[in-house]
């Protein structure tokens, strides 16, 4: 009978507006500290939001050829650079290791969205020829995956997710399944997005999505289940870990941060941005995760939430969390890291699976900032402001994206 194998984390990378390492952003993230300010990439002013959570004195020429940097879009820039702080965070060298049993798989929910606007806008003032030749393969989201694999020489199973904002856990959690079944012996997964360009900005503006009332206190603008929450917060950046099978990581003496116990994946079938107001979709598959990880209610510890804050997802997460947990719900630890980071669409699941190893590694939960006003429909424990110390054994990170998509992954402390 076949015996899946157990795969663990080893390696953590990211990139965010609170750090260019892990080191540094949960030091950020645990000290409450927000990365959300005014807009400086482009003008804000006739926006309805005018506030996100930007990367800013990044250098790009530090992680890539400026060849290539040229050649490629600013999300694949992102992924590039938190792959490279993944590598050295696990101490990671390609010539211990079968080329063709390393993977990546690099999710973006809009990949180069920068690469269509500036593109187009050549096309329109200078006509069809003085579009990029590069244009194509920079702007398509499998570019994160291709160019990281060609930089570094990972030639085993390489491609994309695309789910909007549940990408970056969809990413893991296939990850994670290529490993159980012996396709691989190390792959690095999770996402990257750089979606504060004009043009998708006026967009999800248009859809009404972003908070408007905190322009000027931008600080405070994300607020996830706080009772005058009033859209999301965009960010961008990248958060890639890497995943190895148990085998791997022990023969090479890995440092092991916590092992992947579990990964569901589902659809609402309801409504193309808006979530089940039953919480039903999202709540099969938080009760499909425990019936997979041979888990109970009250083995729970920590749930990162997909926390947007948006009327809607706060008030549905909570309700399907209330579902599944029934009384255990009111003893769970729940933050939602985007008061802090933005919301970084598809990389959101690649950054909130770093804070569910760091919350095991150690012992300690970042908070939800900017909750002062309680919401009766949000009614949980939702570590309030101030980061907790709190042990951690189990863990999980689940995220929603539009489309219905939902995905949920569950972290243990390696034993």
């Amino acid at each position: 009978m076949f015996e899946p194998h157990r795969v663990v984390i080893t390696g953590l990378g990211s990139l965010t507006s609170l750090g260019g390492d892990v080191d540094v952003l949960w030091s950020n993230v645990i000290a409450g500290k927000s990365g959300i300010s005014r807009i400086t990439s482009f003008d804000p002013e006739f926006y309805p939001c005018q506030v996100g959570a930007e990367i800013r004195d990044f250098r790009p020429e530090d992680y890539m050829d400026i060849k290539d940097v040229k050649r490629s879009d600013r999300f694949v820039h992102f992924a590039v650079a938190a792959t490279q702080h993944t590598i050295r965070d696990a101490d990671f060298h390609l010539k211990h290791f079968d080329p063709f049993r390393v993977g990546v798989i690099v999710a973006s929910g809009i990949g180069g969205i920068d690469t269509i606007q500036r593109q187009m806008t050549r096309f329109l003032n200078l006509g069809p020829m003085k579009t990029s030749p590069f244009m194509i393969p920079s702007l398509i989201c499998n570019m994160a995956s291709g160019v990281v694999a060609i930089q570094n020489g990972f030639k085993g199973p390489n491609f994309s997710v695309v789910t909007a904002c549940a990408s970056g856990s969809h990413a893991i959690g296939e990850a994670y399944h290529l490993l159980q079944l012996g396709k691989a012996d190390a792959i690095f997964a999770g996402g990257s997005e750089a979606a504060l360009a004009s043009l998708s900005f006026a967009g999800f503006c248009m859809m009404k999505a972003m908070s408007t009332h905190f322009n000027n206190e931008p600080e405070r603008a994300s607020r996830p289940f706080d009772a005058r929450r009033d859209g999301f917060v965009m960010g961008e950046g990248s958060g890639i870990v890497l995943l190895e099978t148990l085998e791997s990581a022990l023969a090479r003496k890995a440092k092991i941060y916590c092992e992947i116990v579990g990964y569901t994946a589902n659809c609402d079938a309801y409504h193309i941005t808006s979530p089940d107001p039953e919480g039903n979709g999202l709540a099969n598959c938080l009760e499909n995760l425990l019936r997979e990880s041979n888990s109970t209610a009250a083995d729970i510890d920590y749930i990162n939430a997909h926390g947007t804050s948006t009327d809607m997802n706060d008030k549905f997460e909570t309700l399907a969390i209330r579902k599944v947990f029934k009384e255990h719900a009111d003893h769970l630890k729940i933050s939602s890291t985007k008061s802090m980071t933005g919301h970084l669409l598809g990389a959101a699941g690649g950054i909130e699976a770093i804070f569910c190893a760091k919350a095991i590694e150690t012992g300690i939960i970042p908070p939800t900032i900017n909750y002062e006003n309680p919401d009766p429909d949000c009614d949980l424990d939702y570590v309030a402001n101030k980061a907790i110390r709190h042990k951690v054994d189990v863990a999980i990170s689940e995220n929603l994206g539009f489309g219905g998509h939902n995905a949920a992954l569950m972290f243990k402390r390696y034993i």
